[in-house]
């Protein structure tokens, strides 16, 4: 293997495209660790091919919701038993405790959201919330309906929240509608979610 050091490589007179690498490569490298490899301003870049290693995922991601209905006892904030997942990149929800765990190392800013269908009662009050489990059970966000009449009305809330791995949340539902109620179970009426944001 030979090396060649030069400060600039430029086409001949009178073309305009220059090509690094033929028939005989299979990878092109440029530079080693810690160079930078810089692309002036002004400069375009035009993919045909596959390009990896770029930008990033939303992930973890995942989304569970309840299969059956839950009962939901009069006056007690309760976690909603989210049995079943769409999908789970990370296996961070854990549809036996109905927690969700940042993964090691994946800490960040996650968009999470979440509904509740309520099955025909009314409640003079109801509310859906996400919390952090053990330590603090502050209330991250949430959603508080005063809702008349029976019905089968939705309470639904979303944030973006900043998670560190390890932290672990949870949705919860309250309501004081006299005596025992219950919520509605399908993947479009009580569903938890979370998506890592790319930044």
């Amino acid at each position: 293997m030979s090396k060649l050091e030069t400060n600039t490589i430029d086409t001949v007179s009178g073309t305009s495209t220059l090509q690094v690498g033929s028939t005989n490569t299979s990878t092109i490298t440029l530079g080693v660790s810690g160079d930078t490899v810089n692309v002036p301003s002004g400069v375009t870049i035009a993919n045909s091919g596959t390009a990896t290693g770029f930008g990033g995922t939303n992930t973890p991601n995942f989304r569970a919701y309840l299969t059956g209905n839950q009962s939901i006892s009069n006056a007690t904030i309760t976690r909603i038993t989210f049995d079943t997942e769409s999908y789970d990149t990370d296996n961070a929800f854990d549809t036996s405790t109905n927690i969700f765990t940042v993964p090691s190392g994946q800490g960040g800013k996650y968009y999470c959201y979440t509904q509740v269908r309520k099955n025909n009662f009314s409640g003079v009050r109801c509310e859906v919330t996400m919390r952090l489990v053990g330590g603090s059970t502050d209330f991250l966000t949430g959603e508080l309906g005063n809702l008349a009449g029976n019905s089968y009305s939705t309470l639904s809330t979303s944030a973006v929240l900043e998670l560190t791995a390890g932290q672990q949340l949870e949705c919860v539902f309250y309501h004081n509608d006299g005596s025992g109620k219950s919520i509605l179970g399908g993947a479009k009426d009580t569903y938890f979610g979370a998506y890592k944001i790319i930044e």
